[in-house]
C-alpha cells in the first residue's frame, strides 16, 4: 500500500483513538438517553447511538483493510478511554443529585464534549485521505465520506440543544427543537447562521 506524505505511525494512533472514541461514545449516549427529559432530544440521541455503533463498524472495516489490530492499546487510546468513562461518571453524579432537568443539561454538555473529539478524529481522517495514495487513500476517503455528515449532526445539533435547554432553564425564550436541528445544519458556518437566526424563530 502506498503511504503518501504523512506520518504512518501517527495515522495508526489516530485510528486507535478513533475506535476508542466511538466505543466510549456508545456508553456516553446510553447514559445520556437515560438523562433526557425532552422526548425529541431522546429520539435524536437514540438515532445518534445507532449511528455511533455503525461508525464502529466502519472503523473496524478500516482496520481490517489496512491490516491493523483494533485491540492495540496505546497511551493515547487509554486517555480517550478515561475521558469517556469520566463523562459517563459525570452524568451519573448529575442523576444522583435528583434534578432531572439539571441532569439533562449535564448530559447535553457531555455529549458535546465527546462529539468534539469524535468530530476532530474524522476531520483528521478526511485530511489524511487527501494526502494518502493508493489503497490507504481510498479506504480512508470511503470511511470519511460515509461518516462525515452524521458526525456534523452529532456535534452541531447537540450544541444547539444544550444552548436552548440552558436558556429554557434560565427562564428565557428557547427554540426547541433548536435552530441547528430545524435547519439541518452540517457545518460550523451553518451552525453560526442558525444560532444568529434563532431570534426570528418560534420560542417556547
Amino acid at each position: 500500500m502506498a503511504r503518501g506524505s504523512y506520518d504512518e505511525a501517527q495515522l495508526h494512533e489516530l485510528l486507535y483513538q478513533g475506535i476508542e472514541t466511538e466505543l466510549g461514545g456508545e456508553q456516553v449516549y446510553l447514559k445520556a438517553i437515560e438523562c433526557a427529559v425532552n422526548d425529541d432530544l431522546r429520539k435524536e440521541w437514540n438515532d445518534y447511538l445507532e449511528e455511533t455503533r455503525h461508525h464502529q463498524e466502519v472503523l473496524l472495516g478500516v482496520f481490517e483493510q489496512l491490516g491493523l489490530d483494533p485491540g492495540v492499546r496505546t497511551p493515547g487510546r487509554e486517555v480517550v478511554a478515561h475521558h469517556g468513562k469520566s463523562l459517563v461518571k459525570a452524568m451519573e453524579m448529575a442523576q444522583a443529585a435528583g434534578d432531572p432537568v439539571a441532569a439533562e443539561l449535564v448530559a447535553a454538555e457531555c455529549v458535546v464534549l465527546a462529539e468534539t473529539k469524535d468530530h476532530l478524529n474524522w476531520e483528521l481522517v478526511g485530511y489524511v485521505s487527501k494526502k494518502a495514495t493508493g489503497d490507504v487513500g481510498k479506504v480512508l476517503k470511503a470511511a470519511y465520506e460515509e461518516v462525515e455528515q452524521q458526525e456534523d449532526h452529532h456535534l452541531y445539533h447537540t450544541k444547539g440543544w444544550g444552548r436552548e435547554l440552558w436558556l429554557q432553564s434560565l427562564g428565557l425564550p428557547a427554540v426547541l427543537p433548536p435552530p441547528e436541528e430545524v435547519k439541518k445544519v452540517e457545518t460550523a458556518i451553518g451552525a453560526a447562521r442558525a444560532e444568529n437566526a434563532r431570534d426570528g424563530m418560534r420560542k417556547h
